[in-house]
C-alpha cells in the first residue's frame, strides 16, 4: 500500500487540480465544512451600546463587502486604498484605462464601445458561488451567462497529433469511445473483483456501446458526434477517424483540458456581470456612504490595548488614523515592508504567503473570425506557453471582439512573459496562437499584457503556501492578532476567486461579532479561537 500522508496527498491534488479541487477533496475527507451560506454576517450591537470604528487596509472585494456590512450596522469605517482605483484584482478595462504595471505603464487602446472591454482579474463566476452572487442581486449588478466551454473550439500540442489543432469535440468523442472499447472487452471477459451475472455483463455492454457509440461487435470505428467529414444536412454524415489510442495518450490535453469543463468551478453554465466584471465593485461603490481614500499607501500598522493606529501615505504627507477594529486587505506578501507590532510568529505567518504570477493578454480583433469557425464563446487549449485562448460569449455576430490570447498561472511561464516589453508580449502570443489559427495576427488591432506579479499594488495573484507553512500557519492568519484581521481570498481555501474573499470577510466578521460582544470599547481584545 502506497505511504502518503493526507498533507502529501492534498498537496498533489492541488497541484494536478487548483483550488477548485483542492476544497472539493477536503470537503470530502471531512477537513472543511460544507458550505452552508445563508446571507451576510449581521453585526450585533457592541457590549457597551456604543458602536466601534474600523479600519479597512485596501479595497478590493474583502473589503469592500466587509465595509458594506458594517455600515449598515452604523460604524463608521475609514477605507484607504494604495492605487489610484478600488477594486484590487476586480480590473475591467477600456479605451483610456490605465494598465499600471511597474516600469510598463500601458494605456488601453481598445475602441470606444460598451461591448469591447478585458476583465484582467477574474472573469467568471460559478452558480454555487452563493456569496458573489448575493451581492451582485443585492447590489443590482446584472448577469448573463458566460459560455466557459465549446466543444468547437481547438486542443493544440506540438508533440502530439501531428503538431495540428484538434477540435475538442473530436477529442471528446473518440475517448469516450475508446475507453468504452476497453470497458466492452472488459465486461465481455468479466474481468471484475466482484463476478458479474449474465444479466449485468449484458448490461455493462450495452451501456459501453451507448455511451462509445461502439459497433454491435464492441469496436470503436468513430463517430458522428464529432461531426463530419462531409456536409451533415446534404450527405450522409462520414465521421472523421478516430484519434489512436497511443498518440492519445501521448498527448497532454487529457492532463488538463479535457476535464476543463469537468471543475466544479467551471460548471456550465457560468455567468459574468453585464459589461465587465467591475460592475461588482460599481455596486459596493454605489451602497457605500464613505467612499475609498484613495492613494494612500500604509506604511505602519501597530495594535493598541483598545485599538489600531494606521500611518499612510498621500501626496508626499503621513497621516496617521485610528479605529478600535481593522480588516486588511493588504496582500500578506507586503507586510513585512510594513512596519508594524505584530507577534514573530503572525509576521512568520504573513512572510510565508508566496505571490503568483498569473498572467493574460488581450487583444481586440478587428473580425470575429472565431464565430466563422463555429466558435462561439468557450476555450481552447495549448501546451504552448500562452495556455488558453477565451472567445467571447457576448455580442454574437459583433464586427470586432476582444478575445483572451494568453492565460497562465504557470510561475515558469508567467516569470517568463514578465520579462519581456508589452510589444513583445503581444508579438509572442500572436505567434503562438497562429498555430491553432492560422492567419491570426492579421485581425489584431491593439492589445495588452497583465502580468499580475509586476502590477502596481498587487504584485501577484493567488495566494501560495508551501504545506508545511500550511499547517503551521493558515488557521493562524484566520484568526485576529489583537483587533487586527486579515481578510482576501488569501485566507481562504480558494486563492484567485472573489468567493474566497468574500468567505474571508464573512469569517472575520463572525470573529469581529464575538469580540465586540465580549469587550466594552476599552477593554482589551483577545484571539478568537
Amino acid at each position: 500500500m502506497l505511504n502518503i500522508t493526507r498533507r502529501q496527498f492534498l498537496s498533489y491534488v492541488g497541484a494536478a487540480g487548483g483550488s477548485s479541487a483542492l476544497l472539493k477533496t477536503s470537503l470530502a475527507l471531512g477537513l472543511m465544512p460544507d458550505d452552508n451560506y445563508a446571507g451576510p454576517v449581521k453585526i450585533k450591537p457592541a457590549a457597551n451600546g456604543e458602536q466601534p470604528t474600523a479600519l479597512i487596509l485596501g479595497a478590493g472585494v474583502a473589503g469592500l463587502a466587509t465595509a458594506l456590512e458594517l455600515e449598515k450596522a452604523g460604524i463608521h469605517c475609514t477605507i484607504l486604498e494604495a492605487s489610484f482605483r478600488p477594486g484590487g484584482r476586480n480590473l475591467t478595462v477600456r479605451n483610456g484605462d490605465k494598465i499600471d504595471e511597474m516600469g510598463n505603464p500601458q494605456i488601453c487602446q481598445f475602441d470606444k464601445q460598451d461591448n469591447l472591454f478585458f476583465n484582467c482579474g477574474p472573469a467568471r463566476i460559478p452558480g454555487h458561488h452563493r456569496r458573489i452572487l448575493h451581492y451582485c442581486r443585492a447590489l443590482n449588478v446584472p448577469l448573463q451567462i458566460k459560455a466557459n466551454s465549446s466543444k468547437m473550439a481547438y486542443f493544440h500540442d506540438d508533440n502530439s497529433l501531428g503538431g495540428k489543432p484538434k477540435r475538442i469535440i473530436e477529442y471528446h468523442t473518440d475517448v469516450r469511445g475508446l475507453m468504452s472499447e476497453l470497458l466492452w472487452k472488459s465486461a465481455e471477459n468479466n474481468q471484475y473483483d466482484q463476478l458479474l451475472s449474465e444479466d449485468d455483463v449484458a448490461k455493462l455492454m450495452k451501456f459501453s456501446q451507448t455511451y462509445g457509440d461502439l459497433t454491435e461487435n464492441g469496436k470503436y470505428i468513430g463517430s458522428e458526434r464529432a461531426g463530419s467529414t462531409t456536409d451533415r444536412m446534404l450527405e450522409f454524415p462520414k465521421p472523421h477517424a478516430p484519434i489512436e489510442l497511443k498518440a492519445m495518450l501521448d498527448s497532454q490535453f487529457w492532463y488538463g483540458g479535457l476535464m476543463g469543463a469537468e471543475l466544479y468551478d467551471w460548471c456550465e453554465p457560468l455567468m459574468e456581470p453585464v459589461g465587465g466584471m467591475d460592475g461588482v465593485i460599481k455596486g459596493f461603490l454605489r451602497n457605500l456612504k464613505t467612499q475609498p481614500v484613495l492613494n494612500a499607501q500604509v506604511k505602519k500598522i501597530y495594535n493598541r490595548d483598545n485599538g489600531v493606529e494606521v500611518t499612510y501615505e498621500q501626496g508626499g504627507q503621513l497621516h496617521t488614523v485610528q479605529a478600535d477594529y481593522c480588516f486588511n486587505n493588504i496582500p500578506a506578501y507586503f507586510m513585512a515592508g510594513i512596519d508594524n507590532n505584530f507577534s514573530a510568529t503572525y509576521q512568520s505567518g504573513l512572510d510565508s504567503v508566496k505571490r503568483g504570477h498569473l498572467f493574460k493578454i488581450a487583444y481586440q480583433m478587428s473580425e470575429r473570425f472565431w464565430e466563422r469557425d463555429g466558435i462561439y464563446g468557450g476555450i481552447s487549449y495549448t501546451t504552448d506557453p500562452i495556455g488558453q485562448l477565451w472567445y467571447p460569449s457576448h455580442d454574437i455576430h459583433a464586427q470586432k471582439g476582444i478575445l483572451l490570447g494568453a492565460y497562465t498561472w504557470d510561475p515558469k511561464v508567467g516569470a517568463m512573459f514578465e520579462k519581456m516589453t508589452p510589444a513583445e508580449r503581444l508579438t509572442a502570443g500572436a505567434l503562438y496562437a497562429e498555430k491553432i489559427h492560422p492567419g491570426y495576427s492579421k485581425y489584431i488591432e491593439n492589445g495588452i499584457s497583465i502580468p499580475w506579479a509586476r502590477m502596481n499594488h498587487q504584485m501577484g495573484c493567488g495566494m501560495r503556501m508551501s504545506p508545511e507553512d500550511f499547517d503551521q500557519y493558515y488557521s493562524l492568519l484566520q484568526k485576529p492578532e489583537g483587533r487586527h484581521f486579515m481578510i482576501g481570498d488569501q485566507i481562504s481555501h480558494h486563492s484567485g476567486w472573489q468567493e474566497g474573499a468574500l468567505a474571508s470577510s464573512e469569517q472575520a466578521l463572525q470573529q469581529f461579532n464575538r469580540l465586540v460582544s465580549t469587550n466594552t470599547k476599552s477593554g482589551e481584545a483577545s484571539h478568537v479561537a
